[in-house]
């Protein structure tokens, strides 16, 4: 088993949660909201399963320079060196790239965990056995390791992960990656089912500090470059301007894109915790209590009659008489209110958008 005090966990918190507007907005994120209704924020849980699996000062938070005081605000344990402050959004591979370079000036033979800060996890007690495996294959492999979930419907949401063959006896869940597939059609997410080949990408990474650092200086030389060269600066005060300058030239490229679907050395440890990436309100819906109606409301003022299979989530202020619908979507947070059919909240993102477009950003 690994030490753990060599284990390092790198939370993303730097999005901004579209698909969750007008609950999420951009002074306040999902990350840093309790949109389950548990008494803490998704970043908060994210960042209590993290010391699970290793100590509370090797977790560093990765997210945006204005969110820096909410990050110290929800946990203050922290120090303001494990906040690697991002200047502007560039995607996870430049993310991880940085945070690589925080992480090699501690302990250049760590293991690194990355997650994404505002996932669901019903069952941690699997979340960290599965973590714990992980670890282990990575310390004795040079592997890029991804965790897949067993799929339960055809979700359109989800990346896919399409699986090779058994690794090894003992770990009878791991396996080679053969595909990476983004966000199918309903059939094929259909077929993707049938086959038993598939998995969700659950976008929760494990792998050595040494193993990702070669696949970035093999796949993106460019990337990592730009962070290795200015790692002098970091921690300093003139860091701030250095990672400014740094992300202006790097481009925009996820992990997944980048890396993961490039490489050769890419496995996945297929699991069932409870999880779900929280990225829309029909997986809140899917993941709340419901009442004999099928629906599930947050707001203790909400009246509703003859309806059915909804979401309805008002502030407790807010009178809300609701007649009459069925499979809905409807949400209120500072004079906003968003009334959308269930099966059109992959939309909700290009409302948005038009909502920038034609009324400005005072809105988000």
């Amino acid at each position: 088993m690994q030490e753990k005090n060599n284990v390092y966990c790198v939370i993303m918190a730097g999005g901004v949660g579209s698909r969750f507007w007008p609950l999420s907005r951009q002074a306040m994120p999902k990350q840093f909201l309790d949109i389950l209704g548990t008494g803490s924020s998704l970043l908060q849980q994210t960042f209590s399963r993290a010391t699970n699996f290793c100590p509370p000062e090797n977790v560093y938070i990765v997210t945006g320079t204005q969110y820096k005081d909410l990050v110290l605000a929800q946990i203050p344990s922290i120090s303001s060196e494990q906040i690697i402050l991002e200047p502007m959004r560039r995607n996870t591979a430049p993310c991880i790239a940085f945070a690589n370079e925080k992480i090699r000036k501690r302990n250049p033979n760590a293991l690194v965990v990355v997650a994404p800060s505002d996932h669901l996890i019903l069952d941690q007690a699997s979340f960290i056995r599965t973590i714990e495996t992980s670890l282990s294959f990575a310390q004795a492999h040079e592997a890029l390791i991804t965790i897949g979930i067993k799929p339960s419907r055809p979700e359109t949401g989800y990346g896919y992960i399409q699986v090779k063959k058994q690794v090894e006896k003992n770990i009878p869940n791991l396996f080679k990656v053969k595909t990476f597939t983004e966000k199918p059609s309903l059939e094929m997410a259909e077929l993707f089912l049938e086959t038993g080949e598939f998995y969700w990408n659950s976008g929760v990474f494990v792998w050595s500090l040494s193993a990702i650092s070669s696949a970035f200086t093999k796949y993106l030389p460019e990337v990592s470059n730009l962070f290795s060269e200015s790692s002098k600066h970091y921690n300093t005060q003139n860091e701030a301007q250095i990672v400014y300058d740094i992300y202006s030239e790097c481009k925009n490229i996820s992990i997944d894109y980048g890396i993961m679907e490039k490489a050769d050395n890419v496995y996945v440890i297929c699991s069932e915790f409870g999880w779900s990436d929280l990225g829309t309100w029909g997986s809140l819906y899917l993941n709340s209590a419901k009442d004999a109606h099928g629906n599930t409301v947050s707001g203790s003022n909400v009246m509703h009659y003859d309806v059915s299979n909804s979401l309805i989530n008002f502030p407790n202020d807010k009178l809300v008489v609701v007649q009459g619908l069925s499979d809905y979507i409807l949400v209120e947070r500072d004079n906003i209110l968003l009334i959308c059919k269930k099966e059109n909240e992959q939309e909700i993102k290009q409302y948005l958008n038009n909502v920038i477009i034609e009324k400005g950003d005072r809105f988000i």
